[in-house]
């Protein structure tokens, strides 16, 4: 397999398979290892960090949980076949900054992806279409059992698995949800609920993880602490308070619709005609349109298009991924163009 196999594909998270798939677009746990006898990545030598990356990248394509995985060593490939692996979520954005000696495999169906020398030595995440925390866990679980057969863990009978960053030292473990909760936005109920959220340990981001801002009306929530409590716990916790938000952005959904059916329905399909006819389209401007239009499918406004294929014009409408389906360097302008066309092409027109 080679990254330009990945363009065509349409990652399994992006289905729209899963549980509630209608407000969770997908449900991730990634695993924060290091290697015993090496110092975190940040304070390795050049010459430790390309050991590390050997020796994860041996382990990994001897697995037989991520057989036949893709592996990439990032410093060798160009910054626009990086940005495509951060905008499809395969890995973070800090992982394309000094990338000498950094490396990510990822699995046939961009189900798995193993950072290799990002904040922590090995970065595990698992991603599954809609509300499935649960599969997720037991995926991840199996494949950090085989590859710690394998690798020498660093860990504390004390403290659990050893981390760069004290708030994942304990199991490692942050499990996250992508919510898209555009009613709650509308009906500004969003600020009272990311505040509650805040108050029982879990913390909320954008579409991008870490340092991004909400855009297109997703938020991405993940617990804050790893230290002290059971993977399982940690599950049990986030699913219960998901479920609570879930339940709160279908009342804002039936509330909109009962309240004002035929204004909701306007911003819908005006959303939608702009998407099938404009010209030149930003790709802030298509994300927050793309939104809409997800609503008004999942409320039965719009029964032209389905929600799979909204999920995959998100990624599909990024610069890198733009570049890449056109095989050559594209400047904003031409971008914006090329945007366009695609979605016109996407939704039938």
């Amino acid at each position: 397999m080679k990254i330009d196999d990945l363009v065509g594909n349409q990652g399994e998270w992006l289905r729209s398979t899963g549980p509630n798939s209608d407000i969770v677009m997908s449900s991730r746990i990634r695993l924060a290892r290091n290697l015993a006898k090496y110092p975190f990545a940040h304070w390795a030598s050049k010459k430790e960090q390309q050991e590390i990356w050997q020796t994860a990248r041996d382990t990994i394509k001897t697995s037989k949980k991520v057989k036949g995985s893709l592996c990439l060593d990032i410093g060798k490939i160009d910054s626009t076949d990086r940005q495509f692996l951060v905008e499809r979520h395969l890995m973070s954005k800090e992982h394309t900054v000094d990338a000498e000696n950094k490396g990510l495999c990822v699995s046939d169906r961009e189900i798995v992806s193993i950072m290799v020398n990002e904040e922590d030595h090995l970065r595990i995440q698992v991603m599954k279409s809609g509300f499935d925390l649960r599969d997720a866990w037991h995926i991840i679980n199996d494949i950090d059992n085989e590859l710690g057969t394998s690798l020498n863990y660093a860990y504390s009978m004390d403290f659990g698995y050893l981390t760069a960053c004290p708030t994942n030292t304990g199991t490692g473990m942050r499990a996250s949800v992508m919510l898209h909760l555009p009613s709650l936005v509308m009906t500004k109920q969003i600020a009272k609920v990311l505040q509650a959220i805040t108050k029982l340990s879990l913390t909320a981001r954008g579409l991008y993880g870490e340092g991004t801002e909400a855009s297109g009306n997703f938020f991405q929530i993940s617990n804050q602490v790893s230290l002290g409590h059971a993977e399982e716990d940690i599950i049990d916790n986030i699913e219960r308070i998901i479920k609570q938000i879930i339940g709160h952005e279908q009342s804002a959904r039936e509330s909109l619709v009962s309240q004002n059916k035929n204004a909701l329905a306007d911003r819908v399909w005006r959303a939608y005609g702009t998407l099938k006819n404009a010209y030149i389209i930003s790709s802030n401007e298509t994300i927050d349109l793309l939104s809409l239009v997800r609503l008004g499918v999942d409320l039965d406004l719009i029964k032209e298009v389905d929600r799979a294929l909204i999920n995959e014009l998100f990624i599909i409408i990024q610069p890198a991924h733009l570049q890449k389906l056109e095989k050559k360097k594209l400047n904003p302008n031409e971008r914006d163009v090329r945007r366009a066309q695609l979605i016109r092409e996407k939704l039938g027109k």
